[in-house]
């Protein structure tokens, strides 16, 4: 990661971040396409392999506890996506690669939406509804706990 790169993230919210993340999966994905294309399966599978690594970490974040169906349906998106790489990995599948590549656009611009107007979000206790007025707070909503140990990621 660039040194603009590392400052645009350190006053992120972790909404922001979340999307951040999505774009490495897709910027991975996209590598990954491009390996097939150059016949290199050494730079398809490390490029899969990174995006695998995002999935897991995300997947690693959530509290069902806390978010709920909401963390429980993203946990299953993530399981799948982390199936469908698999499956592009090993088949050497652009259109796998493809497929995640959409999927994780349509999540994404789910979470942009969440981090424009976090209010949209549809509060279900008076805790939530506090926590809603942030983009902190619609991530926590979503299932995704913060990690304040986590300063920098390498997407």
């Amino acid at each position: 990661m660039d040194t603009y790169q590392a400052h645009a993230l350190e006053g992120a919210s972790g909404v922001e971040l979340t999307v951040a993340l999505y774009d490495g999966i897709i910027r991975f994905m996209h590598n990954a396409i491009e390996a097939i294309e150059q016949n290199d399966t050494d730079a398809r599978r490390a490029a899969v392999k990174r995006a695998m690594d995002i999935v897991i970490h995300l997947q690693a974040t959530l509290d069902k506890n806390v978010g709920g169906a909401m963390a429980e349906t993203l946990s299953e998106f993530y399981t799948a996506m982390f199936a469908l790489m698999l499956q592009g990995s090993q088949g050497n599948s652009r259109k796998k690669f493809e497929q995640v590549i959409a999927n994780v656009r349509n999540v994404r611009e789910a979470w942009k939406q969440v981090a424009a107007d976090p209010e949209s979000m549809s509060p279900r206790t008076d805790q939530e509804m506090t926590e809603n007025r942030s983009t902190a707070g619609a991530q926590i909503l979503w299932g995704h706990r913060p990690n304040p140990q986590v300063t920098s990621w390498s997407a």
